[in-house]
């Protein structure tokens, strides 16, 4: 488990009152920015190259973390002038992601403790895996992900126009997950597209996407309300003593 891509491009419209002046990735936790505890975690974990996509106020990322050497990773910038979604963005940097056999993709507003190399265990272990995504329980929620006993994806539905039918699981998509290269077959370039709308539903119909539990701590920063939800579980949830200088030693 050598790369992983981090999507940091979006404009975080519903973090308004926050994100004016400072991309959602840089939001303040605990005196760190929220990306920079994903870039610590991977490090720990064994990545050592990163690529990160860039738009509204990319300076404040790249001024910040610069080629990364300062967290033990190699980071490449993928700037775009205009939006191109989670998918797009993906394809875009395809000659980087095709050097590897399989890779990370993560959300930049994403917050989680995930062992990453579990799921990249997980996903290798899986026949005719194009990706495999983590899933964590919730009661409500207007999006539906259903895995078979095998834990493929059967069922796959992300922010429907209507309201889905009866949910037969509590899963929901995570924002994280595993490709392999050949996914990048699926999308097509220099368009807007998006992984859980554009990509995700042709995989299941192939049979080519799975499910994989999360495993530990996960806070979506995509309202205010969740972002102060982080801010207070920090200390809670004992996540100050997980990103403490003697882990930062271990770095």
């Amino acid at each position: 488990m050598n790369t992983a891509m981090i999507l940091c491009a979006g404009f975080g419209t519903r973090m308004k009152q926050f994100t004016k002046d400072i991309p959602k990735p840089m939001l303040p936790i605990y005196g760190k920015p929220l990306l920079e505890y994903t870039i610590r975690l991977l490090a720990s974990q064994g990545v050592t190259k990163l690529v990160i996509n860039l738009h509204y106020l990319a300076d404040a990322i790249t001024s910040y973390f610069q080629d990364g050497k300062h967290w033990g990773v190699e980071i490449m910038y993928s700037y775009e002038d205009e939006p191109l979604g989670t998918a797009g963005a993906v394809k875009k940097v395809a000659d980087i992601l095709t050097k590897e056999d399989s890779f990370l993709v993560l959300y930049g507003d994403v917050f989680c403790t995930q062992d990453y190399r579990k799921l990249y265990d997980y996903h290798r272990s899986r026949r005719n895996a194009a990706a495999t995504i983590i899933m964590h329980e919730r009661e409500k929620s207007n999006s539906i992900v259903e895995v078979d006993e095998e834990g493929r994806v059967v069922t796959f539905i992300e922010r429907p126009a209507v309201e889905p039918v009866l949910r037969k699981q509590k899963w929901v998509n995570s924002g994280l997950y595993c490709f392999n290269r050949k996914i990048l077959d699926s999308i097509v370039g220099n368009v807007f597209s998006d992984l859980p709308k554009d990509l995700f539903p042709g995989l299941t119909a192939n049979s080519e996407l799975f499910g994989y539990p999360l495993q530990g701590y996960r806070c979506s920063v995509d309202s205010p309300e969740r972002y102060r939800q982080l801010q207070a579980d920090f200390n809670n949830q004992n996540l100050i003593k997980l990103f403490s200088r003697e882990h930062d030693n271990k770095l």
